[in-house]
């Protein structure tokens, strides 16, 4: 539900999907970029006649100015923005997620908006859920719920700080801080006592995290935002086989969620039920990677092989009945036996 984050905490570590290693194929995309088509952003309504931020000399515009400064010198690889030359006031960032966690070569979407008296308020930041509820702070309405945007109740200095809070800092926190290895943690009244029991809690938590992290993804190659297209469809093209490997790991029962590349060294490494509904979302996550032109032959064999051995529920089922009329059939039924040979 909610996260206390000091001001001064943050995590500059880029994160990255998969092992850590460096993210493929997305160098040619630039982490920061002015573009000029704002039209699905969340905000966009907001702030239309403030002429604040159309006024080079008001203090509003040079700070925005001066955070898109900072953007533009400090973004780790895992995180993209795009900022609109009509709209200073608005922001779209992309954050992918951290190896090590159930958010792992996910994209998440968030559209900011700064408020007329920025930076004496924090800024207005929307999660693009596409209904789904990812993590206690990341509501499926779209909620943000973090103390450093002033959405949720912290101590002075975990607040926003007109001072010394920055968009990059926000960006960073919900990276490491939210999108984080144990997120069942970050709802409060969920401490994270020694013992099985929490640490069971935890780890279903973070397996209906990545199912839905999955779902996400199929949705932004369905319907990716506004300027991103082309990162979104390159983006899950060069990382598809990563996450199909380790789906097929999870569902095997060989790998602990977000650690595919390591041997599971606990049992059951994962629940009956999780790996029942992973390899019911498979098939849809080769066909949704297959979209984006990525060379995945032997994952869709897999699948296909799949489909032909799969045996039907019962042999009762599968097996034509036979069907008795006429006067034998009249017989037979007023004799009770019709059933049985039917």
């Amino acid at each position: 539900m909610a996260l206390s984050v000091s001001s001064s905490e943050s995590r500059n570590d880029g994160g990255g999907g998969g092992g850590g290693e460096a993210i493929e194929g997305i160098d040619a995309f630039p982490r920061f970029d002015v573009v000029s088509d704002d039209s699905d952003h969340h905000f966009l309504a907001t702030n239309k006649n403030a002429g604040c931020f159309t006024n080079a000399s008001s203090g509003v515009h040079k700070k925005i100015t001066q955070e898109w400064r900072i953007l533009g010198k400090h973004l780790p690889e895992s995180i993209f923005v795009r900022v609109f030359e009509r709209r200073i006031d608005l922001l779209r960032a992309v954050i992918i997620g951290a190896a090590g966690t159930p958010y792992h070569d996910g994209l998440f979407f968030f559209d900011i908006a700064f408020p007329p008296d920025y930076p004496s308020r924090p800024p207005m930041v929307h999660y693009r859920s596409f209904g789904y509820r990812i993590n206690p702070n990341l509501y499926a309405n779209g909620k943000v719920c973090l103390s450093l945007i002033n959405t949720w109740v912290g101590k002075k200095t975990e607040k926003w700080n007109p001072k010394e809070s920055t968009v990059l800092q926000l960006l960073l926190s919900i990276q490491g801080l939210v999108l984080n290895e144990k997120p069942y943690f970050n709802e409060p009244g969920n401490v994270a006592w020694p013992g099985r029991f929490w640490e069971k809690k935890s780890a279903a938590y973070n397996e209906d995290a990545f199912l839905l992290s999955c779902r996400t993804m199929m949705l932004l190659i369905k319907r990716p935002p506004k300027n991103f297209e082309g990162f979104v469809m390159k983006y899950f093209r060069d990382r598809s086989s990563f996450i199909l490997s380790a789906c097929k790991a999870y569902k095997n029962g060989s790998a602990k969620i977000g650690y595919y590349n390591r041997q599971c060294e606990s049992s059951p490494c994962a629940s009956e039920k999780f790996k029942k509904l992973m390899k019911q979302l498979y098939p849809e996550l080769v066909g949704a990677f297959s979209r984006t032109g990525a060379s995945l032959g032997n994952f869709v064999e897999q699948v296909n092989v799949g489909k032909k051995t799969a045996t039907p529920a019962s042999e009762n089922q599968a097996r034509p009945k036979h069907k008795v009329g006429g006067v034998l059939g009249k017989l037979l039924n007023f004799l009770g036996l019709k059933k049985m040979v039917s």
